[in-house]
């Protein structure tokens, strides 16, 4: 997949190309029913089925108090797809200039003459242009004037309601990543370099990797969670903890803490200081509690232990 990051980037004799628009936070099952179709005609006409999307959410430019948090980074949005099959990937910087640009104009410069788009698919909500003006009917007034056919995307949806990356922010927000992972195609995960925390995993007989802060991808609910963690392309089973760990004192808000198991009973303990690694969420086992003592956690995270080796045993798409 070719990926540009500017108008400028883009070679001269790209395309002719079939072209879908559109955030694809989170690239959920309803994104690759669009790409499906993407696909389908571009390959019909022969042309280059191409995903125009942007660095940032729109809203948070236009009005940040209203930006929800992105349920992917850019790279993690950029890996998937390349994962669906489109040939290239414009991912341009949504800034103050391009907000302003009146919806005739983003048509002529970025679908016309850079995209050199024959087909452009839209979703019956799509607006584009300085203040949200430019409206779908807009773009089949202007595509049969200057060359290309808009064709409409359909609504998909799960159990009757409208697949959308709000829904999946609300799935994981409540710690139901199983349901999430139904209307993503796959498991919610989060991924960062491995720091060092307090060690306090390691003297209770429980080491944990912990993720820095900055990972990426939307991290659930505070609770227990069983996983797969995958680290240099191996994967381990693990038992993730994400919050504040009440039982002590001083422990930041939220840490994301993953306790790597072995194939037997016991742990996996290896350095993964400074490493990469990436948290796949299958089922959460319980909320986060504040215990009496060391010796009830220690109980409970044994329990928790058993909960994850037996969910991942039966995950039917471990």
């Amino acid at each position: 997949m070719k990926i540009y990051t500017s108008l400028a980037e883009i070679p001269t004799d790209f395309g002719p190309s079939a072209v879908t628009i559109g955030k694809f936070d989170g690239v959920h099952i309803g994104h690759h029913r669009m790409i499906d179709l993407l696909l389908a005609d571009a390959r019909e006409a022969s042309l280059t089925p191409t995903v125009l999307t942007f660095d940032r959410n729109p809203l948070s430019l236009l009005a940040p108090e209203a930006c929800p948090p992105a349920l992917i980074s850019n790279d993690q949005k950029l890996e998937l797809l390349e994962r669906s099959g489109v040939a290239a990937t414009v991912m341009l910087t949504f800034d103050r200039a391009f907000s302003q640009q009146a919806p005739e104009e983003f048509i002529e410069r970025v679908l016309v003459r850079a995209l050199r788009a024959r087909i452009v698919f839209a979703g019956p909500d799509f607006r584009f242009g300085h203040g949200g003006k430019g409206t779908v009917a807009l773009l089949d007034e202007v595509g049969r004037q200057d060359g290309f056919e808009v064709r409409h995307l359909p609504i998909v949806e799960h159990e009757g309601r409208r697949i959308s990356s709000t829904w999946v922010r609300e799935l994981l927000a409540e710690g139901r990543v199983r349901e999430a992972a139904a209307l993503l195609g796959r498991r919610p995960a989060v991924r960062g370099a491995v720091v060092r925390g307090a060690q306090r995993g390691r003297m209770l007989g429980f080491p944990t990797a912990n993720l820095a802060a900055e990972s990426e991808g939307l991290v659930p609910a505070d609770g227990i969670y069983a996983a797969w963690a995958t680290v240099s392309g191996d994967r381990y089973p693990a038992a993730v903890s994400i919050g504040n760990n009440p039982t002590f004192e001083g422990v930041p808000a939220r840490q994301v803490e993953a306790h790597l198991l072995a194939a037997d009973s016991g742990p996996l303990d290896i350095d993964l200081y400074g490493r990469t690694m990436e948290l796949d969420f299958v089922d959460r086992i319980r909320g986060m509690e504040k215990f009496d003592g060391a010796d009830a956690l220690i109980a409970r995270i044994t329990a928790d232990v058993e909960d994850t080796r037996r969910i991942l045993v039966t995950d039917p798409a471990s």
